[in-house]
């Protein structure tokens, strides 16, 4: 399970980008972030907290300052403390404004973070929201190897030693590029989509049996490597089976599931001469004429079929000639 990130943590990672300012004086700094989910307080600042979901981080724009400040002291006094008596996480202001009077008090009572920021509010979401959901996106780390192949993010996986770095070296020594070697740290965005990426103390390495450990960029130049990449097909190497079922056809496609996402698979079976660059490199410009509508083996189908009919009505009308 991931650990949770703290609010100093956020704050440092996006107190340039996103010009954040500590206004508590580093109140509530090591309170943890639980989730993703970012908010304005909206009814609650009115006093009614029915359906208030005080877990989020929450926003105070021009709107929310504008009706504090609105309020007599005491009303903003009561407010506020109902505000602050919940456990939230931190408290951001946007635009640079000026905080209303009591709002950093109650939350330095209440050890919350106060922060602000230069950004309007629409911008300040936007610039934070692609944070948070990276910092609490679903991740896993898969063994095998990921190499970006004509654009289309193919992952290498077998049981040990079957060659799947071996693939992945001559397929960058054609040209393609590396993404990770061995260890591929996998991240879901949204529902669908898993980016593969190489742990930090392994990136661009590989490990070449026989050779041991190689920097492919100091060897193929900056070019061949890549940061990160979209896993799209999954290529399972096998060891050769004469007894085992093998997809001939291409018609029943088989998919895998990753972090809940559900990704084609191609099983291959090596055997001695077999050239699986090759293969790979038409695995993945088949994926691209999928992507673009066009299935091989489905139209090859078709028009065995109609071929068939036509054949069949021909056959047909002769019986059915009886002059």
């Amino acid at each position: 399970m991931k650990k949770l990130p703290t609010v100093r943590e956020l704050f440092e990672r996006l107190h340039e980008s996103l010009k954040l300012e500590d206004m508590g004086g580093d109140t509530g700094f090591d309170r943890t972030v639980p989730g993703a989910d970012i908010s304005s307080p909206g009814l609650a600042l009115s006093g009614y907290v029915g359906r208030f979901v005080s877990d989020r981080l929450q926003v105070l724009g021009e709107t929310e300052v504008t009706y504090l400040n609105s309020l007599d002291a005491g009303r903003r006094r009561e407010i506020l403390a109902l505000f602050f008596s919940f456990e939230l996480p931190a408290v951001f202001v946007t635009k640079g404004q000026m905080l209303p009077d009591g709002l950093r008090e109650h939350a330095q009572a209440a050890g919350i973070a106060v922060i602000r920021t230069q950004l309007k509010t629409a911008d300040f979401y936007r610039g934070i929201k692609p944070v948070l959901e990276d910092l609490f996106a679903p991740t896993t780390n898969l063994h095998g190897s990921l190499a970006d192949v004509f654009g289309v993010g193919l992952f290498f996986t077998g049981k040990s030693g079957i060659g799947k770095s071996e693939c992945v070296l001559d397929l960058v020594e054609r040209g393609h590029r590396l993404v990770a070697d061995d260890l591929v740290v996998t991240t879901r965005r949204g529902n669908d989509v898993l980016i593969g990426r190489a742990h930090e103390m392994a990136r661009h390495h590989m490990e070449i049996r026989g050779v041991g450990l190689i920097d492919v960029p100091s060897i193929f130049g900056i070019r061949a490597v890549r940061q990160q990449k979209r896993i799209e097909v999954v290529v399972q190497l096998d060891t050769w089976d004469q007894n085992a079922v093998v997809e001939r056809t291409g018609l029943d496609t088989q998919t895998t599931t990753i972090l809940g996402v559900e990704i084609p698979q191609i099983t291959v079976p090596l055997n001695p001469g077999k050239n699986i660059t090759v293969i790979a490199e038409v695995i993945a410009m088949n994926h691209l004429l999928r992507y673009a509508g066009f299935h091989p083996a489905e139209r090859f189908n078709d028009a065995l079929i109609g071929r068939m009919r036509k054949a069949a009505s021909v056959r047909q009308y002769l019986q059915e000639d009886h002059e």
